[in-house]
């Protein structure tokens, strides 16, 4: 019997052995899976930390630009508003060109008829010019008042039903610039 037990005693013994062995095994095959979790996490950080830096970075410069884009385009706009309005003189200068040779033949002249066809002259180069320009004489003529246009300095009393409500004077032309009005025409209005 003693044989027995002394058997069954390493047969226990040997068993614990083995899964001691079996168990450092799965310690050991654990502490690998995490140690490669471990790793797998920094490198995953790491990746992260790389692309918030690229992104920063990409978000720095687009904003940058954009600065630059803005700077640019003010720049650019008062350019224009220069230029523009360097093209306007441009073309008035020959009209006070024609002005002053119309006041030197005034001096010298004898005609009134020929001093008044030389303003004439003048008046429809300038008129041209204005309508080049999309500046627009707002028609009073017959018209009936309207405040968008209009503006009425006096009343008076209507003759008739019809000319109620209706322009009777222009005092003041107006013009218009691009459909914008740029100045109302002043009018005697029938009441």
């Amino acid at each position: 019997m003693s044989n027995k037990k002394e058997q069954t005693k390493e047969n226990e013994v040997e068993e614990a052995l083995e899964n001691t062995n079996v168990n450092d095994e799965c310690n050991e095959t654990e502490g690998a899976a995490e140690a490669q979790d471990e790793a797998a996490a920094e490198s995953e950080v790491e990746q992260l930390k790389k692309q918030i830096s690229e992104i920063q970075d990409a978000h720095l410069r687009l904003r940058a630009e954009f600065e630059n884009y803005k700077k640019r385009t003010i720049k650019e706009k008062a350019e224009i508003i220069k230029s523009a309005s360097e093209g306007v003189f441009m073309n008035i200068i020959p009209l006070v060109d024609d002005f002053e040779r119309g006041i030197q033949a005034a001096e010298k002249a004898s005609d009134v008829e020929s001093i008044k066809e030389g303003l004439m002259l003048i008046y429809d180069k300038f008129v041209k010019f204005l309508e080049q320009n999309n500046v627009k004489e707002i028609d009073t003529k017959d018209q009936t008042f309207d405040t968008d246009f209009h503006e009425a300095i006096t009343a008076i009393p209507a003759q008739s039903e019809e000319q109620k409500g209706k322009i009777i004077d222009c005092v003041q032309k107006g013009y218009t610039l691009n459909d914008k009005v740029i100045r109302y025409a002043k009018v005697v209005v029938a009441q």
